[in-house]
């Protein structure tokens, strides 16, 4: 198949090109530039800035696609655009969306939380909206203009080894370091999955005959009490916790007021086994420690 990944030289998107390459696939990266060519001849390479609306629909003039992925779309312009210049050119896109899409509300989130098919659309750029609404601005942009089908693939946090937002890393250095954390509730659970099963995912998704909105997550939760102290185990130090206040510097990326995870109950009737927190996160985090002291 002939496959375009916007946004595949890092981290997940990164593991993604690597799955695709593996299945003899012909693939085509679209990025800035800027974090370079990890894949070197294998791949095609577009270097365009996705904003510059006329050079994106220069890049993408000549050529069909089988699947179109997009992991950099940020807002309801991007979606709008994206739809409007692969009219015609894919047969399907697969968008990476966000458990952002939900309200941490503490309950469980199932993909009929968020509706983007009856969302009403505020057009506006990347700066416009928070992180959360941009996305489901954009969900909602793509499922009622795209003219092909349109995977909206909903991710929790995603951790690995080579996660360059560094938010696991965090916690592990501040606790290495002796410096405190500070987080509204210690006690709030969350989801995570790993770079390699969102990468695997994304495959899935775009290969399997599916559309519309899919949580992606492993299966299980961690509160964030019990992540300190699994790195606490594998330190031998001891979290120094504030729930209160705190600077800047000492705020917990995975600081939330209440529960805030995701059912994948929907993505594993549609054929696709998840992995289970516990089988992969004390080993993450005993990788990340060793690599840390």
């Amino acid at each position: 198949m002939n496959i375009l990944v916007l946004g595949g030289t890092r981290f997940f998107g990164k593991k993604l090109v690597e799955l695709c390459l593996e299945n003899n696939h012909d693939v085509t990266i679209l990025t800035r530039g800027q974090s370079g060519n990890p894949f070197g001849a294998q791949v095609q390479q577009l270097s365009v800035d996705r904003n510059d609306v006329e050079a994106l629909t220069k890049a993408l003039a000549t050529t069909t696609w089988d699947i179109v992925y997009d992991n950099i779309c940020y807002s309801p312009n991007e979606a709008q655009k994206i739809a409007q210049i692969l009219q015609n050119k894919t047969k399907k896109l697969v968008f990476t969306s966000t458990l952002s899409t939900y309200e941490a509300d503490g309950k469980m989130k199932s993909e009929t939380d968020f509706n983007p098919y009856d969302y009403e659309i505020r057009m506006g750029d990347r700066d416009d909206f928070t992180y959360g609404e941009g996305k489901r601005q954009a969900e909602a942009v793509l499922f009622k203009e795209a003219t092909f089908p349109v995977v909206a693939v909903r991710f929790p946090i995603v951790l690995g080894e080579h996660d360059y937002t560094r938010r696991l890393h965090f916690h592990v250095e501040r606790i290495l370091n002796g410096q405190p954390i500070s987080m509204p509730n210690i006690e709030a659970k969350m989801s995570y999955i790993t770079d390699d099963e969102a990468a695997a995912f994304l495959y899935f998704a775009g290969t399997a005959p599916i559309e519309g909105p899919y949580n992606a997550t492993a299966t299980g939760t961690i509160s964030l009490q019990a992540l300190l102290a699994l790195i606490e185990q594998e330190t031998g130090k001891q979290a120094k916790v504030s729930l209160i206040g705190g600077d800047e510097t000492s705020q917990s990326p995975y600081g939330i007021p209440t529960h805030w995870y995701m059912s994948n109950a929907k993505a594993e009737a549609a054929g696709f086994k998840f992995s289970h927190l516990n089988d992969w996160l004390p080993s993450l985090v005993t990788t990340l420690v060793k690599q840390l002291q």
